[in-house]
């Protein structure tokens, strides 16, 4: 009989999925909003998962930073925007090409790394108790991923503010 968590880990990543799916192919509607409401779907989620590995501070950031701070952020740019259906079809075409080479670098890296490691039996970085443990293994071990996510989000801050930008003519 499978236990509690077990059964919450399996529901939690089909969510996680399905809802991470319906942000970039939703058949239901075309209107930008709801993607980004299945995105705060797909936050929350995760979330989830987070918690189930006793990472409770992840859980609240990502909740909070995420689901919070960030998602109003992409709903005022979407309404800032109001592209007409035509200009959003084409962006979202772009949007899957872009998405569908971006899933298979993942996967390319994934495999490649899955394919180098030794498997060992050496535990893993816990994450459970205060923060401390956790500001010391992002800015140590995991400085390099930390600093190349906060240079994407400089660029999509950037990027932002050249879409949101009206011409002078």
């Amino acid at each position: 009989m499978a236990q509690l968590p077990d059964i919450l880990f399996y529901v939690f990543a089909f969510l996680t999925l399905a809802c991470g799916f319906l942000v970039v192919l939703n058949p239901f509607s075309t209107n930008p909003v709801t993607s980004a409401m299945f995105l705060v779907l797909t936050i929350g989620s995760l979330a989830g998962l987070f918690v189930l590995l006793h990472a409770f501070f992840l859980a609240a950031v990502q909740i909070l930073v995420y689901a919070g701070a960030v998602m109003v952020l992409f709903l005022f740019v979407i309404m800032l925007l109001d592209l007409p259906a035509e200009e959003r079809r084409k962006v979202k075409k772009a949007g899957l090409v872009l998405g569908l080479i971006s899933v298979g670098a993942i996967l390319t890296i994934m495999l490649q790394s899955l394919l180098q490691s030794s498997f060992s039996s050496e535990a893993a970085p816990t994450l459970e108790g205060s923060t401390i443990p956790l500001g010391r293994l992002l800015f140590t071990q995991y400085l390099l991923p930390f600093e190349i996510i906060s240079v994407l989000l400089l660029v999509a801050m950037v990027g932002v503010i050249l879409l949101s930008k009206k011409d002078l003519k």
